[in-house]
């Protein structure tokens, strides 16, 4: 009998326990969860390696998930007191990222169901991220506005249903994450950005006038503007020998960047007539962001979701989430499925 055919034989379970393996960037991640409740979750990270050059390096990412990726599922199958042999799907990122990481996962996650003679199951890392509040509360269920922010990313999406969903904005150049990483960048700041900009910000204050968003209305981002006036700023004082506070420029960019986030994931909720707002991706770890939208869901009386810190970032959860929603659709990969280094949001409109 072919994998094929022992797939398609395979029953179709309600809650059936799926293996998620992430590799897109530098986060070696497994996790195990048996219908909406997690078991475990494992993440083995190469990012310290990555801070001494600034940055993520390509090859040293790939190694470091060759190095790590079978620890981690042995890792996650015991922490989840699970066999291999009761696995019913495996769940793998196969885009957007690091095309060597990706590859990775990719290849152990069909050796893995080749070998068990279960459905392999190609995850989007973006829809990943707004899988993982599925996984925060069990009773979430569309349709409700999804707030995206990451390092790629950055939208604000009407989440029809389980497997469809409708742009309503996106960013016109710079996603949130990368506007994050460019201004820790130019205030001295150590990889990853984000958490360092968060930590000099709390000992700041918001009095730059940063600007927040390009003219006009709609629920688009633009950050392009923002990550100039902030380089600007810094090159300028530095030039005219003048003195400034690096940790009121964190905060006023903080401010900036996660102020229009908030507005415009309230403004798509009360537009559609939504009543929850949930959130995805690693800018959503960011704790100034988190208390911001809790405050503007609460004045508009909107229910919020946000996933764990742990869970907004690169992590294996998200895409046994994602791998659930897929499984009971019925979309499963065969073999031939290759990485891909870019896979995009989509235009607005039905997706």
């Amino acid at each position: 009998m072919t994998y094929a055919e022992r797939v398609q034989r395979a029953p179709i379970k309600e809650d059936p326990v799926i293996l998620g393996i992430e590799s897109s960037c530098d986060e070696t991640a497994a996790a195990v969860i048996r219908g909406r409740t997690l078991l475990s979750s494992v993440i083995l990270s190469s990012a310290a390696e990555q801070a001494k050059y600034g940055g993520v390096v390509p090859e040293i990412a790939s190694r470091a998930h060759t190095e790590a990726i079978g620890e981690a599922v042995e890792r996650a199958l015991r922490e989840a007191d699970i066999a291999p042999c009761q696995l019913d799907a495996v769940a793998v990122t196969y885009g957007a990222g690091l095309l060597g990481a990706l590859l990775v996962g990719l290849s152990f996650a069909k050796a893995y169901a080749f070998a068990l003679g279960i459905p392999l199951i190609g995850v989007d890392h973006i829809r990943g991220h707004m899988a993982a509040a599925y996984l925060t509360d069990a009773s979430l269920e569309p349709p409700f506005v999804t707030l995206l922010a990451s390092g790629g990313h950055t939208a604000v999406i009407y989440t029809k249903n389980y497997t469809e969903f409708e742009i309503m904005g996106s960013t016109r150049d710079d996603a949130a994450g990368e506007a994050f990483d460019k201004a820790a960048r130019v205030l001295g700041l150590p990889y990853p950005g984000g958490p360092n900009i968060e930590k000099l910000a709390k000992e700041g204050r918001a009095v730059i006038p940063f600007p927040k968003m390009f003219a006009g209305g709609g629920y688009d981002f633009s950050y392009s503007g923002l990550k100039t006036a902030v380089i600007n700023y810094c090159h300028n004082k530095a030039q005219s020998g003048e003195s400034y506070s690096r940790a009121d420029v964190a905060a006023s960019f903080q401010n900036a960047a996660c102020s229009v986030l908030a507005e415009r994931a309230v403004a798509a909720a009360k537009a559609k007539g939504a009543d929850t707002i949930a959130a995805g991706g690693g800018v959503i770890a960011n704790g100034f962001l988190r208390d911001l939208l809790a405050e503007k869901c609460a004045g508009a009386g909107l229910r919020l979701v946000l996933p764990e810190k742990k869970y907004c970032t690169d992590n294996a959860a998200m895409i046994a989430a994602e791998g659930l929603i897929q499984y009971r659709a019925g979309h499963f990969a065969d073999l031939s499925l290759n990485a891909c280094a870019h896979i995009p949001l989509g235009k607005k409109g039905k997706q």
